[in-house]
């Protein structure tokens, strides 16, 4: 008979199916982003839309202050603006290591927080929000913006995009 309670069953449930989902959403965007060039990367439709490397330092800023920050409670550094005004020419490789580096942060964050504390109150970003509600608007909003460079990248591949997923008959492919 175990003697955890249902409710620490279910906080464990969740931890776990969060870290699936960055886990999963991470390795869709390193799957567009490992296709592009870095002129590709830097892309941009008109000056002020966000370029795909603009969208990488906004998931690490988010991550780095709801999960790791708020969540965790390493200090809050973040400058939300920068990450939008930012128009460095970025490498794909230099990206794709930041945002490696913050998902396996925020997975250690999340590995090792006490999910009795899941209904804790925490101040992030001037919001007023419970450690459950933090973790499931920012893994969300990872998930997002992972549809986000999907769509993006598919858009300047057009037929020469790779998927990384493809349905067996059973799932409803071909």
């Amino acid at each position: 008979m175990s003697s955890s309670s249902p409710s620490a069953d279910v906080g464990r449930l969740f931890i776990e199916e969060t870290r699936k989902k960055l886990a999963a959403a991470h390795g869709k965007i390193v799957h567009c982003i490992e296709q592009l060039s870095d002129d590709q990367l830097n892309w941009r439709p008109f000056e002020q839309h966000n370029s795909l490397a603009n969208i990488l330092l906004h998931l690490c800023g988010n991550l780095r202050q709801w999960i790791i920050s708020g969540v965790g409670g390493a200090p809050d550094v973040r400058n939300r603006l920068a990450e939008f005004s930012d128009r460095a020419r970025y490498h794909k490789d230099e990206l794709l290591k930041k945002l490696e580096q913050t998902v396996r942060e925020s997975d250690e964050v999340l590995s090792k927080f006490d999910t009795a504390r899941l209904t804790e109150k925490r101040r992030v970003q001037a919001f007023d929000v419970t450690v459950m509600g933090a973790i499931f608007d920012t893994v969300s909003h990872f998930v997002g913006h992972s549809q986000e460079i999907i769509y993006i990248t598919r858009l300047q591949l057009r037929e020469k995009y790779q998927f990384k997923f493809v349905p067996t008959k059973e799932q409803g492919g071909e």
